[in-house]
């Protein structure tokens, strides 16, 4: 590693990658396989339990007070940003590097799959593809949470949000970016994947829909039914 049924959004003009053969042939004959990226939180892992646990025990050391139900309900930006809602600007940068000190003893074990999340890993595999995670939290802690629960994608980039995932999914040469947060949605614009959103996180699916996501399914069970469809 170096890191019910599909929603279609309302109609719009065919996304450039929605047919794979096409995109494969625009991309000339030095183009990699298929390539799709995942987001991590709320996508692949379910990491509420393991962040609650880790803000519990960093505002007990700390003294910081914050309201944590409301932090692992807005899951998908960066720490940072989080952070900033809850001590002095100076201090964000400090209580930052501390959370993620105390991260690895509290957060990996109490986390979990979302469903259907190894499932969509191996039906890209089996098509002969490659899968990359992208995701807002940083690259070391992404690992660790893969690796706990076996899940071995081809790739893990951490520290992007937003358009921001784009440097990765164009590096990596991604044609489909999943992801469950408008922010994922974005990123995938700016990459010019398809965006493949999952209503498994902060966004409820017309949301996303509003944000531009060219499918929207229910969770990752959907994920092989829709990938069946779109290598048809």
């Amino acid at each position: 590693m170096t890191t019910t049924s599909a929603t279609p959004s309302p109609a719009t003009p065919p996304h450039p990658a929605t047919n794979p053969a096409a995109a494969a042939a625009a991309a000339g004959p030095g183009a990699g396989p298929l390539t799709v990226g995942f987001d991590l939180d709320l996508t692949l892992i379910d990491t509420r339990p393991g962040i609650r646990a880790t803000w519990e025990a960093f505002c007990a050391e700390t003294g910081v007070t914050a309201d944590i139900d409301l932090v692992v309900n807005r899951l998908g930006p960066p720490l940072e940003h989080e952070m900033a809602h809850w001590v002095p600007e100076e201090e964000v940068t400090g209580m930052t590097a501390r959370y993620r000190a105390l991260y690895p003893a509290y957060a990996i074990e109490p986390s979990h799959p979302m469903p259907g999340a190894r499932d969509a890993i191996r039906a890209v595999r089996e098509a002969g593809g490659r899968t990359i995670v992208v995701t807002a939290k940083n690259g070391p802690h992404a690992e660790l949470h893969l690796a706990h629960l076996g899940i071995e994608p081809d790739a893990v980039v951490g520290g992007l949000w937003a358009e921001g995932k784009a440097e990765a999914l164009r590096a990596h040469g991604a044609q489909v970016y999943v992801g469950d947060h408008v922010g994922d949605v974005r990123g995938a614009a700016a990459a010019g994947a398809l965006s493949v959103a999952v209503a498994t996180g902060p966004c409820a699916a017309g949301e996303l829909t509003a944000a531009g996501a060219d499918v929207v399914l229910t969770d990752l069970t959907d994920f092989r039914e829709w990938w069946a469809g779109y290598l048809a």
